[in-house]
């Protein structure tokens, strides 16, 4: 478990402050609008009114208790900035800050911030992505040109093992998981002697070109 501030409960404050909570973390939120904090208040470990472009609201929080920090200011970037220097300089551990144009990543970035976030930017991303290629059903961005994608399998691979199948050295992916037709269980790395079904989803490694190519066969 760990200990987080959520700093401006905008939308993506308040689906990352849920997020958190519900994988068990102990979340404090902040902001200066009231209204913002009421809905999350019940949930979370502790809610706080409070401009914290103001040094002594920040200090009264305990910047440096909490493993991360989020600043999450996306209509004030001043405002985003200055907090995300507070912060540092108060002697936080981690600070992440979302920005909204590479122009404000790199000022925060040098203002210190330990990572930035695009959450409009990814999301656009990743549904770019998947209904760019066909046939993919969910993908993840791992790194530059490579992901993790949810496919079905080609029509050779079914009725047979992966071993059979050598879909690793044929094709070049990895295998993470099976689910099954329903979506309701995932088989978590199979081994070579699983057979493949006509129904199920393969979650899979592979390099963007890659999965292009093979989105073309499905």
């Amino acid at each position: 478990m760990k200990s987080i501030l959520v700093i401006g409960l905008g939308r993506f404050g308040h689906h990352l402050t849920r997020t958190f909570i519900e994988h068990g973390h102990d979340v404090m939120i902040i902001d200066q609008d009231e209204k913002k904090l009421e809905d999350m208040v019940p949930y979370a470990a502790s809610a706080k009114i409070g401009d914290c472009t103001n040094p002594e609201v920040l200090k009264s929080l305990g910047i440096g208790n909490f493993d991360s920090i989020f600043v999450c200011i996306g209509t004030n970037f001043q405002s985003s900035l200055e907090i995300t220097s507070l912060v540092k300089e108060m002697g936080a551990k981690r600070v992440i800050s979302k920005a909204t144009r590479d122009i404000q990543a790199k000022f925060l970035l040098k203002n210190g911030a330990d990572e930035v976030v695009y959450p409009d930017k990814d999301i656009a991303e990743k549904i770019a992505t998947r209904y760019s290629i066909s046939h993919i059903f969910d993908y993840i961005e791992l790194t530059k040109g490579y992901g993790i994608y949810e496919i079905p399998p080609l029509k050779e691979w079914i009725g047979k093992t992966i071993r059979e199948s050598n879909i690793a050295a044929k094709y070049h992916i990895s295998i993470l998981g099976v689910k099954d037709h329903q979506g309701a269980k995932t088989n978590i790395m199979p081994t070579a002697d699983y057979m493949l079904q006509e129904n199920e989803h393969l979650i899979v490694l592979a390099q963007d070109m890659v999965a292009q190519s093979l989105s073309k066969k499905l």
